[in-house]
């Protein structure tokens, strides 16, 4: 009598020997002459298990490392509709997928909703310490009775809940890989590089949740998410929310004029720039256009002299006097309220934080400095602050209900960052957000501000590229796969298996109890259609955190 199939981890990827009877496997696998075993990517753990179980086939599982644990919270608050919605079309979508919700909409709770409704060993990956930290704090407060630790920023921590940073995450994901059943990937966006990719990669994970208030990459990475962690099943803008789990939002926009010096000024080194440009042939649509600009600038005078003309328009508009006559007004006016000031460089960070005795928060600012701003900032102490890009994204802001975008980048993830910043309702329930944005009119600001603005809208939905199998190999596979995503269809059918909603990838004979999100023995061993899920009630930026090698 032949053995069993047995299937082992090893180093981010699947052993299995010996071959199976059936046929399905193959799909997977391919012989590794080194060891003289099938040797099968990790990420392909879910539809591998699930092919052989529709088989039938006999094997051995050695391969995961994760369990179950009894997650039961200290404090639950009903959700928001949209929460249990996003939960629920997570559910509905084998636990698999990536919910877009605007920042202040609650994807922290959210992640731990699904972490109540998948009791299992579970790791959180986030783009930055601070964010790692209050990760922490909010999941240790919590499940007071499960250790969370942390892997990052010195922690070395190995323990059933785990929240890390990507940087560490995906210098450890070798071993990372077999000991959870679910990750989270917060701020999902970060995922799709070839550095952090290996953490979706060689991970046996059967379930994934992705966070993101903006999902789409300048790079056209974003589709490789579909693969990473599974096809997006839910989104809501904050137009959609407000007034409901967000607060009410006005944007105003201020448009200032040059003054003649300024104009002058600004209209000869345009001038400048575009008549390089167009000897050159180069247009600035598009980041191609920016690439080719920046690559003959190096290569003449006159394109030294066009990037240059380039930098001090931009200055010009970025920082106009205009511009500070209107600051001082709304200041002002909103006084002694809340308010967060928002720019697009150092310099004129300093230059508010000097002239207006504002506190001011750059990528400068020293940790401790910082957290004592924003404390005395929350408490009432000042009521203003200051800052280029160290609030956009990781770092947990108090409320405010007024925030003055005098200048930023085209970026819809940093113009949604900021605008969310306004939209946590607190202990104001009819509370009235406003964002003014002030604009240096007929200059190339106003460009920049169209496609920030755009950024507040649904984007129209990109027609998916067809998922292709994996196919099999005649040449010995490589240890540690390439920067390419093994594509993993999310969608039902997955590789043939027409039934992936009715199993539940490496735990035959048990099932689980969403009514009382717990696990239990299923003494039939029932591996059958799943019942229908009735949805249970059970955060690309410049970081103020150095990126972590841990």
């Amino acid at each position: 009598m032949g053995r069993t199939p047995t299937i082992t981890f090893d180093r981010g990827t699947l052993l299995l020997h010996p071959p199976p009877r059936g046929k399905a496997w193959i799909d997977f696998a391919t012989w590794d002459d080194r060891v003289e075993k099938f040797r099968i990517p990790a990420i392909y753990y879910r539809p591998l298990i699930e092919a052989l179980r529709a088989e039938n086939s006999d094997f051995i599982d050695e391969a995961k490392g994760f369990e179950p644990l009894e997650l039961v919270p200290r404090v639950e608050m009903p959700p928001y509709p949209h929460q249990q919605e996003a939960l629920t079309a997570w559910k509905h979508g084998g636990r698999w997928g990536v919910v877009v919700l605007p920042t202040a909409a609650g994807k922290t709770y959210l992640a731990q909703l699904a972490m109540q409704a998948t009791p299992r060993t579970t790791l959180i990956v986030v783009p930055t310490l601070d964010l790692m930290h209050q990760w922490y704090a909010h999941l240790d407060a919590a499940f007071p009775d499960v250790e969370v630790g942390l892997l990052g920023g010195g922690s070395r921590d190995k323990s059933p809940i785990l929240v890390a940073t990507y940087d560490s995450a995906a210098i450890h994901a070798e071993t990372l890989g077999n000991r959870y059943a679910f990750i989270v990937f917060d701020e999902c966006h970060h995922l799709p590089t070839d550095f952090n990719r290996a953490i979706a990669e060689y991970s046996i994970a059967p379930y994934r949740l992705g966070l993101t208030a903006t999902p789409e990459r300048s790079d056209g990475r974003h589709a490789d998410l579909n693969g990473l962690i599974g096809p997006q099943v839910y989104r809501k803008t904050a137009e959609e929310l407000a007034g409901g789990a967000l607060a009410d939002h006005e944007i105003v926009q201020i448009k200032v004029k040059l003054s003649k010096i300024e104009r002058d000024r600004y209209n000869q080194l345009m001038t400048t720039r575009n008549d390089f440009l167009n000897a050159s042939k180069i247009s600035l649509r598009g980041i191609k256009g920016w690439q080719k600009f920046v690559r003959a600038s190096a290569r003449s005078q006159a394109g030294r002299r066009a990037m240059l003309a380039h930098r001090e328009a931009k200055e010009i508009a970025l920082g106009t006097d205009g511009k500070m006559r209107v600051l001082a007004d709304l200041l002002a006016q909103h006084y002694p309220e809340r308010l967060l000031i928002f720019t697009a460089d150092n310099a004129t960070v300093y230059r508010i934080s000097q002239d207006f005795l504002i506190p001011a928060l750059t990528h400068q600012t020293p940790v401790k400095e910082r957290h004592e701003i924003l404390q005395r900032f929350k408490s009432g102490e000042y009521n203003t602050i200051v800052a280029s890009h160290v609030l956009n994204e990781g770092v947990d802001v108090p409320d405010a209900r007024v925030a003055i975008l005098l200048s930023g980048t085209g970026s819809a993830r940093e113009y949604i960052q900021r605008l969310g910043r306004l939209l946590r309702k607190g202990t104001d329930k009819n509370k009235r957000a406003i964002l003014y944005e002030v604009v240096a009119e007929d200059t190339a600001e106003e460009g920049t501000s169209k496609r920030r603005r755009a950024a507040t809208k649904r984007p129209k939905p990109q027609k998916q590229k067809p998922v292709k199998k994996p196919q099999r190999k005649s040449a010995n596979l490589e240890v540690l796969p390439g920067s390419s995503s093994p594509s993993l269809p999310p969608q039902k059918p997955i590789y043939g298996v027409e039934k992936r909603s009715s199993k539940r990838a490496a735990e035959s004979g048990k099932k689980w109890n969403d009514s009382e999100s717990k696990y239990r023995e299923n003494p039939e061993g029932d591996r059958s259609q799943e019942n229908q899920e009735e949805g249970t009630t059970p955060k690309d930026s410049e970081s103020n955190s150095k990126p972590d090698r841990t």
